[in-house]
């Protein structure tokens, strides 16, 4: 996705104020909205009709939880973006976001310059967290990693091959860096570094960068 202007994005929250703000606020930042929704249900049912690029999601609505929402939505579409945006920064409720689905998760107390740089962030598939959540996110897939997986699936026949190329970005995925500062690092393209993890999650069958990062960490890329 080239160009902002093309970013279609959803806001969800059942504070009306609240979400008339970020709407109008991403608006004017020249993001496409293309819908609104106030509780989990609505937002299920708009999200299917609008196909959003990003969902900016709350995790406290009615009707039926952001996680839930998040996770059903995902489901059904691998490509949609999910950035939370919530007044929570429980350690729990933001791992279960992660885990349902979510590729970023922001709190409500950051600027309006940190939500529409995180929702452009979130659009080209970098994981944005508000600082400290970053960590605390890769350490829960460290921790998951060292646990014993089911031996059915653990090593496959054939493993998926990459190249040279491929496996360092995955390795630097793995860091933690963004788009950007890989195609520093490797003195290449931002596009040139989507294009290799684009590939790379093909091969892996994996649907984003969470699950693209939990693979590499698995395989102790990160330490490399």
């Amino acid at each position: 996705m080239s160009e902002q202007q093309q970013i279609k994005v959803m806001v969800v929250d059942d504070h009306p104020m609240w979400r008339d703000a970020v709407a109008r606020d991403l608006a004017e930042h020249g993001f496409d909205v293309v819908a609104t929704a106030g509780d989990g249900e609505q937002a299920v049912r708009r999200a299917r009709a609008a196909a959003p690029d990003v969902l900016v999601l709350d995790l406290n609505l009615p009707a039926k939880p952001g996680v839930q929402v998040c996770k059903e939505l995902v489901g059904a579409d691998p490509a949609l973006r999910v950035l939370v945006l919530s007044a929570s920064g429980e350690h729990a409720d933001v791992l279960e976001a992660v885990k349902s689905g979510a590729t970023g998760y922001l709190l409500k107390s950051a600027s309006t310059e940190e939500l529409i740089d995180a929702v452009r962030r979130t659009a080209v598939g970098d994981p944005v967290f508000t600082p400290g959540l970053a960590g605390l996110v890769l350490g829960e897939y460290r921790r998951l990693a060292s646990e014993p997986a089911p031996a059915e699936g653990r090593d496959e026949p054939k493993a998926p091959q990459l190249t040279e190329r491929e496996t360092e970005v995955l390795r630097l995925v793995a860091k933690g860096l963004s788009y950007k500062q890989i195609a520093e690092r490797l003195v290449i393209s931002h596009r040139t570094v989507q294009n290799h993890v684009q590939n790379t999650l093909g091969k892996l069958q994996l649907h984003n960068r969470v699950e693209l990062v939990r693979y590499a960490i698995e395989r102790g890329l990160d330490d490399a």
